[in-house]
């Protein structure tokens, strides 16, 4: 299943997600920080979504309530 959600309170304006058997196929951010987003859909894929949520939601940048990883859990959360 892809599924496309637009983050709030961040810099990525976009975040398209394959998941599939209870598994992260794929993640691209679009905007945002470039290299680290790469690096957060690099390590996250394969992984089991819940546990990705687990390990991601209520991460802030900065003085942000929020942050890119955070906004990842929240839209693994809507894609269950």
């Amino acid at each position: 299943m892809k599924y496309t959600y637009t983050p709030r309170g961040v810099c990525s304006r976009q975040i398209a997600i394959e998941v599939e058997d209870g598994k992260i196929v794929d993640v691209q951010f679009t905007g945002g920080c470039h290299g680290n987003l790469q690096g957060i859909s690099a390590l996250v894929k394969g992984m089991n979504i819940q546990e990705a949520i687990d390990r991601m939601e209520n991460i802030r940048c900065g003085m942000k309530k929020t942050s890119c990883p955070d906004q990842l859990a929240q839209a693994l959360k809507e894609a269950l």
